[in-house]
């Protein structure tokens, strides 16, 4: 635990799985992740509502109650399977059709960029039950401003809120922030609406269609509704698209883990049967392989907790009401007291310990113990990711889709990838993978 300053904010870090435990504990009913005063400067100065990453106390209890329900119940999510499922199909001809492309006949260039436009086409296809056409040959401009819109916010977001306001008026920055959140905001939404209005009976029971239910609960303002579904389509892209990009990165360099992964895929559903949500609840090695990844690259790499109601006590010292709190995931995940070779991409740390007979040989003992809160990539307690059902279930159906189609192997001569950090952690680097069919 450590003090340090972050342009405006004073912060304390805090880095052991036990001291995090002990500051989530006592963050109290209406917790704050971390303050966003630009995010709530552009709301203003637009007149839109706060929405779940801004508004804080009861308001943001009310919000939240409201986007619960379909996102966190598994059987309600399940209703999602199939229209998650046509996007997996147009992922695997997107990927089909680049690899036949290239020089090798085999090479994807990156991948990373294939699975951001599979991101954005599942959660729009969720929350709008329609197709923007992110994995078309020709992606629509308005789809191409709003994937631009993202990428520009998330890299300004982290820069915008260091720098004093009197540089706006000098420099670029502010202006490209609202400029980007102004291609966000509503465009989507506007379109759905539409096309909800103009269908004759539509009475809004929301089966199976976000937006409708949102919509039809009467519970949200209409400006409510469209920075909610605003917030969760970004929120929604960037946790499939680059948890699978790592997945599939090191996958590709550990032959027996993909063999492994490929037979129990294909002892579950034989004959390349798109497996349902049913069927993916007994692959505990594709779930293993994916908790593997978040351990190694946590997408929110570090965590605020401004804990506004409660004086708090860590570890024996006391912080007043309001301190901000740092909480470093990506450390507690790669602590070696906590995990065995933590650096080591080892899906099989997540599974029950087995026999000397089973795939992997003898388990190491205490090689499965750790923290529980060592390990928390969707967060922990009220203010968890409210998409991380949906988030889970779009990875293990496209990754195991994918298992059953393709050999994956690393381009030739390709470098390691390190991460590196926009907002959100990402590869450094373009990931190339070269996908072989299988026979």
């Amino acid at each position: 635990m450590w003090r340090s300053r972050f342009g405006p904010f004073q912060l304390v870090n805090v880095a052991s799985p036990r001291l995090i435990a002990q500051v989530i504990q006592q963050e109290g009913r209406y917790p704050v992740r971390v303050e966003l005063p630009h995010w709530k400067e552009y709301r203003d100065l637009r007149g839109q509502a706060y929405g779940l990453h801004v508004e804080s106390g009861p308001e943001w209890h009310r919000i939240r109650s409201v986007l619960n329900p379909k996102m966190l119940r598994p059987r309600e999510v399940s209703v999602f399977a199939p229209v998650v499922q046509s996007v997996v199909d147009d992922l695997l001809a997107r990927l089909e059709l680049l690899r036949r492309r290239s020089p090798d006949g085999a090479t994807v260039p990156d991948l990373a960029a294939e699975l951001y436009k599979f991101g954005f086409e599942g959660i729009s296809a969720v929350l709008f039950e329609t197709r923007l056409g992110c994995l078309q040959e020709e992606i629509p401009t308005d789809t191409l401003r709003f994937i631009t819109a993202v990428n520009d916010m998330l890299t300004l977001s982290d820069l915008v809120v260091l720098l004093p306001r009197w540089s706006r008026r000098l420099l670029p920055f502010w202006r490209r922030f609202v400029q980007a959140w102004d291609d966000l905001y509503g465009k989507l939404v506007d379109q759905r609406m539409a096309e909800l209005a103009a269908q004759p009976g539509n009475g809004g029971g929301g089966e199976g269609m976000y937006l409708t239910y949102l919509l039809s609960s009467d519970r949200l303002s209409r400006a409510e509704v469209y920075i909610s579904v605003t917030e969760l389509m970004l929120g929604g892209v960037d946790t499939t698209s680059n948890t699978l990009s790592w997945a599939l990165y090191h996958l590709a360099r550990d032959r027996p883990a993909q063999n492994r992964l490929q037979a129990e895929v294909d002892s579950v559903c034989p004959d390349r049967r798109p497996p349902s949500t049913q069927q993916l609840g007994r692959m505990p090695y594709l779930r293993a392989v994916i908790k593997e990844t978040l351990r190694l690259y946590p997408v929110v790499h570090g965590n605020g907790r401004l804990v506004s109601e409660n004086e708090v006590v860590v570890d024996e010292f006391w912080f007043p009401k309001k301190t901000q709190f740092h909480l470093c995931h990506y450390a507690a995940s790669h602590d070696e007291e906590e995990f065995v070779a933590p650096e080591e991409f080892l899906p099989q740390r997540w599974l029950q310990l087995e026999s000397p007979s089973s795939h992997c040989g003898r388990a190491t003992p205490g090689f499965y113990r750790h923290h529980p809160y060592s390990f928390i990539p969707f967060g922990v307690g009220v203010r968890a990711c409210v998409g991380k059902r949906l988030a889970e279930m779009e990875m293990h159906l496209a990754l195991s889709r994918l298992m059953q189609h393709y050999d994956v192997h690393p381009e030739v001569g390709s470098p390691l990838i390190e991460p590196k950090t926009r907002t959100l952690l990402i590869p450094s680097r373009p990931i190339n993978l070269r996908f072989l069919p299988r026979a």
